[in-house]
Parts: C-alpha cells; sequence; structure tokens
C-alpha cells in the first residue's frame, strides 16, 4: 500500500473524526478538536460518494448544532476546510460557519459509521451564559486613523479597459498611467484610508477622494520611478512634467465642479469603528479580553503603534518596496523578521507593539516599518527586503515557560514541552538510564557530548547540569558568571550577626515535610490546599 504524505495525514483525521462520531453517538457534546475532526471526516467521505464542493458546503453547516458542542465551541469555529480529491481532481472545501443551527442532522454526522443516531434529548439545553473564547470587548466609539494630518481632495478616472486598485501607501504619484489625476495635487500624498485597505476603480468610474501626505523622512522609492527622492514641492513641476512625457495621464483639478459631499465636515475624517480596529489590527488601549475560556480578563495599557500607519502584510496591503518596507537598506540595517501588531503580556504591562528579531534575539518592540513614509518608526525596527514577516494581529505574545527540573529521558520531552509554552529546559540525563530517571545529571564529558548533540537540532533553550563540582555550562562557575562574588562575599561577613538584629526572623515560618506522608507543616500547622474542582479549557480542546 503506498500512500502520500496527504493521504497519511487523513488517516489521522480519520482516526480522530471516528473518536468523536463515537462520543456524540453517545450523547457527549463535542469540544474544539472533536468537532473539527468529525466535520472534516464527514465531508472526506462525502467526497467519496461524489457529492460536490457546492452540496459539500451546504451539508457541513448542517451536521453540528450547538447543543451538540461545549459552549464557546460554535463561536471559535468561524470555518473548516478540507482537502479532497474529487473525480476531476483535488479541491479545497470551506464550511463558512458550520455550527449555525440549535440542532445539527446527527444522520449525516454519523453517516457510514453504523453507529445509532442518540436523540436530541440527551445534550440537554442550551445554557443561558454561553461565552465566547478569546473575547474582545471594545468601547461603542471610533477611532480616527491618520489624525492630524492635512488633507487634500483628488479626483480620479480610469481611463483604461481594466480595474485599477490602490492600496492605502501607494504613492499616488507613482500610480498607474491610466488612472488620470492632478499630479501635482497627489506629488508626496497618499490616500486617506485604513493601513492595508484599498480603493478600487473599475474602467471608466471617477472618484473624488481624500488624500493625506506621507510621513517620516517623506522619501517617494519604488512605483514607476517618476518620483524617486525627498519629497520637495520645488521640483514637483519638473515631476509632473517627466510623468506626462512617459504616458502618464494627468488632469489639473477642478475645484468648482467637485461632487457636493465633499464640502461636507466629515468627508475628510478618516475613522473606524473599535470593534472592527480589533478584529483587523488587533485589540488596543482600553480593549478588553477574556484569556481563553476562563473568568480572566486583561486590559490594553498602551499601543504602541501608529493609527493608520499600521503594518499589514498581504497582497495591495502596507508592506510593500518603498511603502511601509524600506528600500535602499542592506540586511544589518534591518531586522530580519518582524511580528505585526502583537499584543504583548510581560512584567512591563500590557500593550500592542511590533517586534523585532535580528539574529535570533528580540532586538525592538515599538513600530515598526519604513522611516521614508511612516511617523514614530522605532530606530532599530526596520523593514527591508530581508525581513520576514509574521501576523501577529489577534495573538498574544508572552515569554516562554521555564522548567528548572528536567530528566532528559527521551526527545518526545522536548516536543510536549513546545506545546505546553515551555521554551526552556535546564537539567539532566542520557536518556532512558536509570541514573537519569532518579536524578538530573549528565555524567561525564562522553556523555555531555552526545547530549550537547542530540539536542542541538531541537528549537528549545537547553541547559544541562553535571554532577559534583565539575559542572558545566549553566552550573559552573556561578558566582563569577553571574557576578555574585560581592553578594556572597557580603553575605558571609552577616554570619556573626545576631538572631536579636534578624527583625524579619520571627516572620519565617519553620517549614517541616512528614517523608511518610508527604504533609506539609508550617510552624506546626498543616497546610492543606483544595484540588481544582474542574478544567474547563482542557476539556474544550483537547482529545484525550
Amino acid at each position: 500500500m503506498r500512500l502520500s504524505p496527504r493521504e497519511e495525514d487523513h488517516l489521522w483525521l480519520h482516526m480522530a473524526g471516528s473518536v468523536a462520531q463515537k462520543r456524540l453517538a453517545r450523547g457527549l457534546r463535542l469540544n474544539y478538536t472533536e468537532s473539527v475532526a468529525l466535520l472534516a471526516t464527514q465531508v472526506l467521505e462525502f467526497i467519496r460518494d461524489g457529492k460536490t464542493v457546492a452540496e459539500l458546503m451546504t451539508l457541513g453547516a448542517q451536521m453540528l448544532g450547538r447543543r451538540q458542542v461545549m459552549d464557546g465551541v460554535a463561536a471559535m469555529l468561524d470555518e473548516v476546510q478540507v482537502e479532497g480529491t474529487f473525480v476531476d481532481g483535488t479541491k479545497l472545501v470551506t464550511i463558512h460557519t458550520p455550527i449555525a443551527k440549535v440542532d445539527g442532522d446527527l444522520t449525516l454526522a454519523l453517516y457510514g459509521s453504523f453507529l445509532p443516531v442518540p436523540q436530541l434529548e440527551v445534550f440537554g439545553p442550551l445554557s443561558p451564559t454561553s461565552i465566547e473564547p478569546g473575547a474582545i470587548m471594545t468601547p461603542d466609539t471610533t477611532i480616527a486613523l491618520n489624525a492630524g494630518r492635512k488633507t487634500r481632495v483628488l479626483q480620479l478616472t480610469n481611463l483604461s479597459d481594466r480595474p485599477i486598485q490602490i492600496g492605502s501607501h501607494y504613492h499616488l504619484i507613482e500610480a498607474n498611467p491610466y488612472l488620470e489625476m492632478d499630479r501635482k495635487q497627489a506629488y508626496g500624498h497618499r490616500l486617506n484610508i485604513a493601513a492595508g485597505t484599498a480603493v478600487r476603480f473599475e474602467p471608466g468610474d471617477q472618484k473624488t477622494v481624500s488624500i493625506v501626505p506621507i510621513g517620516g523622512h517623506r522619501i517617494i522609492s519604488g512605483g514607476n520611478n517618476v518620483a524617486t527622492g525627498v519629497v520637495d514641492e520645488s521640483r514637483v513641476d519638473a515631476i509632473v512634467a517627466k510623468a506626462v512625457a512617459k504616458g502618464f495621464h494627468h488632469r489639473v483639478l477642478d475645484s468648482k465642479n467637485l461632487p457636493r459631499h465633499v464640502t461636507q465636515s466629515g468627508f475628510h475624517m478618516c475613522t473606524m469603528p473599535r470593534s472592527v480596529y480589533a478584529q483587523t489590527y488587533g485589540p488596543t488601549t482600553g480593549d478588553i479580553i477574556r484569556l481563553g475560556d476562563t473568568d480572566l480578563f486583561i486590559c490594553v495599557e498602551n499601543d504602541l503603534t501608529t493609527y493608520g500607519d499600521e503594518c499589514k502584510f498581504g497582497g495591495g496591503k502596507v508592506i510593500r518596496e518603498g511603502m511601509g518596507q524600506a528600500s535602499g537598506r542592506n540586511a544589518s540595517q534591518v531586522v530580519d523578521t518582524i511580528i505585526t501588531n502583537a499584543l504583548i503580556i510581560d512584567y512591563t504591562g500590557i500593550y500592542k507593539a511590533d517586534i523585532g528579531i535580528k539574529n535570533g534575539m528580540i532586538v525592538a518592540i515599538g513600530k515598526g516599518g519604513n522611516p521614508d513614509v511612516m511617523d514614530y518608526v522605532t530606530t532599530n525596527l526596520i523593514v527591508g527586503v530581508n525581513t520576514e514577516v509574521i501576523a501577529g494581529e489577534g495573538l498574544l505574545l508572552t515569554a516562554g515557560g521555564v522548567d528548572t527540573h528536567v530528566h532528559f529521558i527521551c526527545p518526545q520531552l522536548c516536543t510536549e514541552a513546545l506545546s505546553s509554552g515551555v521554551t526552556t529546559l535546564v537539567g539532566g540525563g542520557t536518556g532512558p538510564a536509570t541514573g537519569t530517571k532518579a536524578t538530573t545529571c549528565t555524567p561525564g564529558p562522553a556523555h555531555l557530548k552526545l547530549m550537547l548533540l542530540a539536542t542541538d537540532a531541537m528549537p528549545l533553550n537547553i541547559g544541562l547540569t553535571s554532577k559534583g563540582n565539575t559542572s558545566s555550562c549553566v552550573h559552573k562557575n556561578i558566582a563569577q558568571s553571574y557576578g555574585l562574588t560581592k553578594r556572597i562575599e557580603a553575605v558571609r561577613k552577616c554570619r556573626g550577626i545576631t538572631k536579636h538584629d534578624m527583625k524579619l526572623n520571627d516572620a519565617l515560618p519553620v517549614i517541616t515535610v512528614d517523608p511518610e506522608t508527604y504533609k506539609v507543616h508550617a510552624d506546626h500547622h498543616l497546610l492543606t490546599c483544595l484540588p481544582a474542582t474542574s478544567l474547563p479549557l482542557a476539556q474544550r480542546y483537547f482529545l484525550f
């Protein structure tokens, strides 16, 4: 039997889907993973039966209802996509809003499994207080984009026989030759619209738009190479003449024949509802976010990005040559990777920012982009042709966990650690040896060498500890490596201080642990801790 990698993946998917069907058949409400697996598995089965993409998009939204899934799952499941082999080739099937009804058609959900179809009553009533995991709560107000910039009116007409689309940060002077406009007015300006959006001109379309000056150092580059260089109004006539000579359409703006709505007060204001802004660029200052499906909420304290100049990656969006991406910068002048619009949670606060990575290290947190056309770009957070982009909109970024007691028994623990958010492992061992099971030590140079080689390819920070006083990297020369020599000397000198002078002594309890029962006492009082009664987050996500 020869299976392609895609078929092997589908077999894993089918196994998860079968587990979900068995649980559904006995009246259990499905979690997120089970719901996705069941829907995708059934779509593949219906593909085998000869159903079309259009039919599957309809059937996929009928299988499960809100009563057949756990609270919050329907809100999390915006769409399900699966690729299958049809009679005319491989196609991708997308099911939008797959859980919309109160009850699904369980005959479809269990089709082909030969499992009994349960009565709908076994799933119980809908919860009156269903939560939305990761919900973002925003004030019912708007955000002003490109605020404080002087605006102009520009009229553009598409003289070509095909649509023309202009992105938010495209230099208007460089726009398509068949887009007729007053290029003198357009010089040094861009559209007054949200970052990453665009205005589309159908053939023959004429639109009157609001435009704003480019920011930063005001340097034009890219496009059609019509006005490359620093914006200089004394050069505008020569630049327009050069553009006309190259075949670019130019027409002086007739302010007397502008549409009536241009004179209205709100025409030059570019605003966006805060709820839409949060969905597009991630939550901003004042927004409240529910962490997972817990009852813990956080409030964004600060936003280091600039409204209207956000970095947005994608076709026709912001991070393009001469726009959000700086021209003429070599690899040493730009970051290797930028994470855009991420919500950071660390010891300094809760804030949104762009993150710059250089040589595997975070080198900057602030506003990323192109300082030639954007204001307030952080000095060492420039995006260039050598920069990779990770979209962080709607994602949380925080420090990875540190596990300081690790028995390196098997390589699988590294994958398990990463899946749990742990990025640093400190401990020892040589693999599945008896000594490793009992201690966190890597004895001897030979074992240490092999462990260093074995962990080289693992994307984790790993510290290996040895036995005795011959420790390597992490546990060797601690006083000198960590600058603790003076502190150790200070502690040594304090050894003669009497108990009378130790004013905090009475506040420190005597802790004892019973070696038989492992009960912990503090000043002879038993310390107790009630176990967690439920872990809703775990059951909503994990298959087993």
